[in-house]
């Protein structure tokens, strides 16, 4: 069961409202698209990172190569990626110019090593948790 603290956190990461989502898949039957979609619509200002996928136009959005391509401020960042990834992602992360608040593992994913990169660096880290529940 989750903690009361984890519990405000996530109550706080949900309210972002630009998500960076790393990962974001062109498989419409993925996770890593539905999900995405889902935040979409709902609300949420969703833009894709996937440099496999950089120039193109994922849910209506351009996708960018990296986190530090994107010309806008970031809330969170979600990450689809497989757990052993995640430790550049994360550093690329607190090498941004305006660090987002947040930092988000989706289902299946945790990073230990990442989660104490962000936290050490002011980037609050939700692991293992999906954000369409």
């Amino acid at each position: 069961m989750a903690s009361l603290d984890s519990s405000l956190k996530i109550k706080r990461a949900l309210q972002s409202k630009t998500i960076a989502v790393v990962g974001l898949s062109r498989s419409e039957e993925k996770a890593a698209f539905q999900i995405p979609s889902y935040l979409k619509s709902v609300g949420y200002k969703i833009i894709p990172v996937n440099p496999n996928a950089a120039g193109q136009v994922i849910l209506g959005e351009k996708v960018y190569s990296s986190l530090s391509e994107i010309p806008v401020k970031i809330d969170l960042v979600e990450v689809f990626r497989p757990s052993e990834d995640v430790l550049p992602i994360a550093e690329e992360t607190v090498k941004l110019k305006i660090k987002p608040k947040f930092f988000w593992m989706q289902v299946g994913i945790e990073n230990n090593e990442a989660k104490q990169l962000l936290e050490k660096n002011g980037v609050e880290v939700v692991m293992n948790r999906c954000m369409m529940v």
